[in-house]
């Protein structure tokens, strides 16, 4: 990625990439988000990747209807999200559905948006990891082309306040 960030030059403003998927934890990222742009000024811009498999060409009604579903699902959470953002932080986040492989989405959407200025993701407290994309993006966060936040996904909403 060779895109250059350009989040402080005039005319731009940094906003931080949060991923809404159907982990636990994703209030824990949005909360962060709100209340760092909420401070800087910044704004939040909210992807949901509906992940999609091979699907079989004499399946295609079915897969529409499934993409139609899961679409309709991609919504309803950003919906949630965006809510939750504005009773935070009194913003409108900008929303984006993708289709596909999560990290290739992440990248692409930060390619697309040079004022995006980080990417905070939360991580499950739990024994079994901090999450699908956590685990995912670990292997490759050496060379990302943004700085990453990782938020515990069990720190309260006066811990994040301090933080934030």
């Amino acid at each position: 990625m060779t895109t250059q960030r350009r989040s402080y030059e005039t005319g731009h403003k940094p906003k931080c990439l949060v991923i809404v998927d159907d982990t636990a934890e994703w209030d824990r990222a949005v909360y962060y988000a709100s209340r760092w742009a909420m401070r800087v000024g910044g704004g939040v811009v909210m992807l949901r990747v509906i992940e999609t498999e091979d699907q079989n060409q004499q399946w295609l009604g079915v897969a529409d209807i499934m993409r139609a579903e899961a679409e309709e699902n991609a919504n309803a959470a950003l919906d949630r999200a965006a809510g939750r953002a504005n009773g935070i932080a009194a913003i409108t986040p900008e929303r984006v559905i993708r289709e596909g492989d999560a990290t290739e989405q992440i990248l692409d959407v930060i390619d697309q948006d040079v004022d995006i200025a980080m990417l905070v993701l939360a991580a499950n407290p739990g024994p079994e990891g901090p999450g699908p994309i956590i685990a995912t993006m670990a292997k490759t966060v050496g060379s990302f082309p943004i700085p990453v936040i990782i938020v515990p996904g069990d720190l309260s909403d006066a811990d994040i306040d301090g933080l934030s």
